[in-house]
């Protein structure tokens, strides 16, 4: 291969899926020179496994990348086919908004965005080398071309050394029958990089028009829609357009699949990736849960002009015909017609215990990582790592402070506090749950918690932070006047009695009454008559605030004790076989890891209680200051 010079530029992004895209946007949006590279332009922002967006802790990410300034939020509300709000039935710490995406729109908007957004170039190439400069990097495509930037952005998907199983079939390829990236894993590991072998997979897809959907329970969308970003809050987003619908397996789906467990990679040792524990197979499922008499599946669009639909829970590596039996065994679908046969997706990924904070490669200063390069799996989770890494990496392009948020702060913080700290020998999945501060980290409260940040950060304009502070101001006020709004035991009277509440033994506040939980804001219309209208999202936080005012100030203590050890900084150079009480293993794993806070030690697995006392110790007899933001 000749190699010319191709180009010079601040920030170069390898890979256009979810991570690379909000790479590339943060970076160019905050001045820098950008490129991205993507293997094929017709893979820009694919959606290659679900068709959709949010979910489970995935929509708190996804309203966080908005509120910081990202792009998915923004995209996701002018592409929905059906939204949904998860978990209604629970507190407000676990609703999850999740939509169904026409995802050939939404590549359309993500590319054309790409286009034009100033400062960015979206160039079609394989990336084949990565080389250190004294000022810089080189990357190098597969045609000769050598870019030189100040840093790079690698967020290569599932792409490298991509390997496809079906069966006793394997293959070579990307998602989506996309090229996959063949020769840069070489050349990563001859740099230095420690690298892993993950696996994900994918569903089939079946014709719509060959399902008998009578026999299924549909599912519809919720109205009004809910917007993903908070620029759209009080906007009418339009109907949903399209039904999910519920299916499930059965003894004879198990059955076929029990019968050709011989045939899975799974079993057969012809997989050697490490999949997802929390989105197994179907025959995975049959395996490890051979109690359970049924498994169920849903049945979603692809989009507003298509028939082709895909099939959530059927995941699946068993050969081709074998999966074609298993599909004719459920309800409706005797006569379905797979489209798309479904897969197994082998490819290399870094393990992210080799990041900083700010996603970039401690050994390699101007290297960042994001997305399911660094062992996540997830649209959304790669989208927050992609937001971060672009911020940073512009950060670094224009000598300002890196941008860290921390686990009390963000679903985000969470998620790289867990990677560059724990890190993960499967692909990881952000689920409420993996937060300790999850009633102050709400999806409806993102825009509190971030865009003030990313305001500062210069991705949120004049315009919408106005906006957001004039929210803000409308919500302490009617705080303040739900406090000091009184009413008689007669005035409440009736009101409470069709709630079943306990009758007020005397003057009651509105703000009492609607900290209990048989009331809301909207019943309390009744009697609350000279309220002033505000947004609902106003509103929102309100209620939330005064309901949950005791929990939510006792995680806001626990966040305190937490950022304490945030702040005790620890010495990037600090040699901790020097520091005398620290049992081996935990001098071996700072050293490795070199953690920046006693707070980020205390979480590394191998440093115990006793070891983290030992840290504050010796950081009080050397008379270490406390940094705070």
């Amino acid at each position: 291969m000749t190699e010319y010079s191709a180009a010079t530029w601040d920030i170069a992004v390898v890979g256009a899926g979810h991570a690379g895209l909000e790479a590339a946007f943060a970076a160019a949006r905050l001045g820098c020179q950008t490129v991205l590279f993507t293997i094929n332009l017709d893979a820009v922002g694919n959606m290659p496994c679900n068709p959709s967006i949010g979910g489970t802790a995935k929509g708190h990410l996804v309203r966080e990348i908005d509120a910081l300034g990202g792009e998915m939020g923004k995209v996701a509300d002018r592409v929905f086919l059906q939204s949904r709000m998860l978990n209604r039935g629970k507190g407000p710490a676990v609703h999850s908004l999740r939509i169904q995406a026409d995802r050939r729109k939404y590549q359309d908007i993500m590319k054309h965005t790409a286009e034009t957004t100033p400062n960015l170039s979206l160039r079609q190439a394989e990336i084949v080398d990565l080389r250190k400069t004294k000022i810089g990097w080189e990357i190098v495509t597969r045609l000769g071309a050598v870019h030189r930037a100040k840093s790079v952005i690698l967020a290569c998907g599932t792409y490298l050394q991509g390997r496809i199983i079906v069966g006793d079939e394997t293959y070579p390829s990307g998602p989506d029958g996309m090229f996959p990236a063949t020769l840069l894993t070489e050349r990563l590991r001859a740099l230095g990089l420690e690298l892993m072998r993950f696996k994900t997979g994918t569903p089939p897809r079946i014709l719509r028009t060959s399902v008998d959907l009578s026999q299924l329970e549909p599912q519809y969308g919720d109205t009004p829609v809910v917007p993903f970003s908070f620029e759209n809050e009080g906007r009418d987003l339009g109907p949903n357009t399209r039904e999910c619908y519920l299916v499930y397996t059965n003894e004879e789906t198990h059955r076929v699949i029990r019968e050709n467990l011989h045939r899975s990679p799974l079993y057969s040792g012809k997989i050697e990736g490490i999949g997802p524990r929390y989105c197994p197979s179907i025959e995975d499922k049959v395996v490890r849960f051979a109690d359970k008499p049924r498994h169920q599946l849903f049945l979603e669009p692809m989009g507003e002009t298509t028939d082709e639909m895909y099939l959530q829970g059927f995941s699946s590596s068993l050969p081709e015909e074998v999966q074609e039996k298993m599909l004719r065994t459920l309800p409706g679908f005797s006569h379905a017609r797979i489209m798309r046969t479904a897969y197994a997706i082998e490819y290399d990924c870094a393990d992210p215990l080799q990041l900083l904070p700010t996603l970039e490669f401690r050994e390699f200063p101007g290297l960042y990582g994001a997305g399911q390069f660094n062992g996540t799996s997830g649209y959304e989770e790669a989208a927050a790592q992609g937001l971060i890494a672009g911020i940073n990496a512009a950060h670094r392009c224009r000598g300002k402070q890196q941008v860290t948020l921390d686990r009390s702060s963000s679903y985000i913080g969470t998620l790289i506090d867990d990677l560059v700290t724990k890190g993960t020998r499967e692909p990881y999945r952000m689920m409420t749950s993996r937060s300790e501060y999850r009633l102050l980290l709400r999806q409806d409260n993102a825009d509190a918690r971030l865009t003030p940040l990313g305001y500062e950060i210069g991705l949120i304009s004049e315009e919408r932070y106005a906006r957001f502070r004039e929210k803000y101001r409308q919500v302490e006020t009617e705080i303040q006047r739900t406090e000091h709004t009184w009413f008689s035991p007669e005035q409440v009277s009736n009101l409470l009695a069709s709630r079943n509440s306990a009758p007020a033994a005397s003057g009651i506040s509105l703000a009492d009454l609607l900290r209990r939980p048989e009331l809301d804001y909207a019943l309390l219309a009744e009697v609350d008559k000279d309220r002033p209208f505000l947004p609902a999202a106003v509103t929102e936080q309100v209620e939330i605030s005064l309901k949950y005012a005791g929990y939510i100030q006792r995680q806001l203590r626990q966040a305190e004790q937490f950022r304490k050890l945030e702040y005790k900084k620890l010495p990037a150079d600090l040699d901790y076989t020097t520091v005398q009480g620290l049992r081996i293993e935990a001098q071996q794993k700072l050293n490795k890891l070199r953690p920046a806070s006693v707070g980020q030690a205390s979480r590394i697995s191998g440093v115990s209680p006793a070891d983290v006392t030992v840290l504050l110790i010796w950081l009080g007899q050397h008379h270490s200051q406390e940094e705070k933001p």
